[in-house]
Parts: C-alpha cells; sequence; structure tokens
C-alpha cells in the first residue's frame, strides 16, 4: 500500500498546460456523453438559463457562502487529522482539496459515496493513517452536525405536516410491525455486538487515534466545533439567498422546515445528490408559502448552482494541491477502492442473510424429520 500511495507532490500553482489539458477532456467527455445519449448540451443551456433567473448579487452571494461552508468543514477536518496523526505532516490546502472533492462527488454520486472516496484519500495521504482511524475521525466530525440535524428533524417533524409520512408512512400504516421490528432490530444488535466485541474493542483502539482531539476539549471547541458551526450557518445562509432570489420569505420556520428536509432526503436518497427527493422534500416544506412551481424553481436552481460551483471548486483545489495528474490518480484510486469496499460489504451482507436463511432451512429439515 505503502508502495502505491507515493507521496503526492504539491504545486503551488496551476499550470497552463494543466489548464489546456482540463479543456481538452472536458471537450472529450461532452463527445462521449454525446455518443451515448446524454443530452450535455441541453444540461448546459438549462444550467445558464436557471443562472439568468438569478440576479448577479444574488449568485456571488451564493458563491461566497457556498465556498465559505465548504472551507470551514475541511477546517475541522483538518484539525482532526492533524492532531490524530501530528507527525504525519499533514497539509492544510491538500485536506482541504479532497474535502471540496467529497463535497462535489456527493452531488454527482449515488448514496453519499463522495464521503467514502474522501475516508481513503485520507489514508492514501497520511502515511500512518488507519481506515479505522479515519473512520473515527469521522465519528468526531459529524458530532456537532448531526446533533443540530436532530434538533431540524424534530422542528420539521412537529411543524411540517406529512413530513414524517413522506419516508417513513410504512410506520404509520403498520405501527405494530415497526415496534417489532424496532425492538428485534436492537435486540439483534445487541447480540451481534457481544459476539464481535473482541473486533470492536480493536476497531475502537485504533479509531481513537483519529478522534484524538476530543479528549482535549478547548482544542476541540476552537478547531472543530467552531468550524463546524460557522459552516452549518453558511449553510442556511444558502438556503436564505435562494429563498430570496425566489421572492420566498425568510424566516426562520421557512429555514428549518428546507434545512430538515434537504438533510433527511440527502440522508435517506439513493440518487446523486438526493435529485428529485430534495424537490419533493422543498415542495413539501414550501407548502402554504408558496406556489408548488416557485418551490420547485427554487430547489433545481439551489442545486443546480451548487453542484455546479462545487465541481469547479473542487477542480480548481485538487489541481492546485497535487497538480492535474496526479490529483485525477488520486481521485481515481480512491474512487475505486470505494466502490470495491462498498461492494464488499453489501456482498458480505448477502452472504450473512443467505446463511441465516440456510440455517432456518436446516432447522426447520430437522424439526420436520424428528415429527416423522
Amino acid at each position: 500500500m505503502a508502495s502505491e500511495a507515493a507521496p503526492l507532490k504539491a504545486r503551488g500553482h496551476v499550470r497552463l498546460h494543466a489548464l489546456a489539458i482540463g479543456a481538452l477532456a472536458i471537450v472529450v467527455i461532452g463527445a462521449v456523453a454525446t455518443l451515448f445519449g446524454w443530452d450535455i448540451s441541453g444540461w448546459f443551456k438549462e444550467i445558464w438559463h436557471t443562472i439568468k433567473t438569478i440576479s448577479i448579487g444574488y449568485l456571488l452571494a451564493a458563491i461566497a457562502l457556498i465556498t465559505l461552508q465548504t472551507v470551514t468543514a475541511a477546517f475541522a477536518w483538518y484539525s482532526i487529522l492533524r492532531f490524530g496523526y501530528p507527525s504525519s505532516n499533514v497539509r492544510w490546502h491538500e485536506v482541504l482539496a479532497c474535502y471540496a472533492a467529497a463535497v462535489a462527488l456527493n452531488f454527482i454520486l449515488p448514496a453519499n459515496l463522495g464521503t467514502l472516496v474522501m475516508l481513503i484519500m485520507f489514508t492514501t495521504l497520511i502515511a500512518t493513517a488507519t481506515f479505522a482511524g479515519v473512520l473515527g475521525g469521522y465519528v468526531v466530525q459529524k458530532v456537532f452536525f448531526t446533533a443540530m440535524g436532530i434538533v431540524v428533524y424534530l422542528y420539521l417533524f412537529l411543524s411540517v405536516g406529512g413530513s414524517f409520512s413522506l419516508q417513513f408512512g410504512f410506520v404509520e400504516s403498520h405501527p405494530i410491525a415497526a415496534a417489532i421490528v424496532l425492538v428485534g432490530g436492537l435486540s439483534l444488535l445487541i447480540m451481534v455486538g457481544r459476539l464481535i466485541k473482541p473486533r470492536l474493542v480493536k476497531w475502537w483502539q485504533d479509531a481513537k487515534e483519529g478522534g484524538e482531539i476530543v479528549t482535549h476539549p478547548r482544542l476541540y471547541l476552537g478547531r472543530v466545533l467552531l468550524p463546524e458551526a460557522i459552516s452549518w450557518i453558511a449553510t442556511l445562509g444558502i438556503i436564505a439567498v435562494f429563498l430570496a432570489a425566489y421572492g420566498i420569505p425568510v424566516t426562520f420556520d421557512t429555514l428549518m422546515r428546507v434545512m430538515g428536509g434537504n438533510s433527511l432526503a440527502n440522508m435517506t436518497a439513493a440518487t446523486p445528490g438526493g435529485a428529485g427527493v430534495v424537490q419533493g422534500f422543498n415542495v413539501l416544506s414550501l407548502k402554504g408559502v408558496t406556489s408548488a412551481s416557485n418551490a420547485t424553481a427554487y430547489s433545481v436552481s439551489q442545486q443546480l448552482v451548487s453542484t455546479v460551483w462545487s465541481i469547479v471548486l473542487a477542480i480548481a483545489l485538487m489541481t492546485r494541491a497535487f497538480g492535474w495528474s496526479d490529483g485525477k490518480t488520486l481521485v481515481e484510486r480512491s474512487y475505486s477502492e470505494a466502490k470495491q469496499k462498498s461492494a464488499d460489504e453489501a456482498a458480505a451482507r448477502k452472504a450473512r442473510r443467505r446463511s441465516r436463511r440456510e440455517r432456518a432451512a436446516r432447522e426447520r429439515l430437522d424439526q420436520s424429520s424428528g415429527g416423522t
């Protein structure tokens, strides 16, 4: 692994030949997309039409807030990794580039696969880091966002009629079955936890390294919690800017509704960036505040602009940090490993389910044989 993941040279400026290669790559991608039936020109026209509907002031404000959101969240990651691996010379511009790449990938890959790609990129860049250690850092990084998400979800479910049914309607339709699933699932987790306790203990030892900054409250508050709070507020700012751009009242209630809907949609949707599901939630969240067509226009506009700018920012930061070829190699290698890891986990789950079914079938057969 060490030989494959040789240290990547950081470059302090974007070279002209790298930009030329990037422009050529865009042309080639466009040609390939046309061959496979993707109307890329229509997609760019849609983006341009969307951008034209927003005044330049709103657009620049949105871009500034998207950048602030990315930079501050990346700084929290940088602090976690630098404190967890002090001897590994963790570089700020590399962590920022990897985080920006993950944000962009999550807009175009399903099931937030970009986050897994980022974790693998971190293990590639930091020679002493294990995947378990970086995963421990991820848990630390998610504490604040998870806590705020719970608060927003509670507000959403209590204030927006139908939001619970949209994602969890089966619970209301089958309350007894849902209760059995909940209790049985928790019991199963406890039993499985006991079986794999030695493995969990080993994982915890590795994970503690990545989450070391938590043991120093002042550093955690100043270098992780504070920038994450700024990032979260910037997210609210992005929503507010696009709401205002479409003449939708910007109130605390509206912001919480949209924030909760977006977060829940991205968490549960399998589509890239939660496309489609996000629009459905935004229409529901803004019911009674604006028309369904205006809510959809707002939602599509925010998602398109956020996607395009995140991709542009990621390309610029990755090229600056690693150069075009090294950055491309890092992303491709990490993406391949992430896909393989995801596929391995899915295969392992299928194997466990098949094993349980076969064991149950054998038990039924033994009982039937004993009865006869």
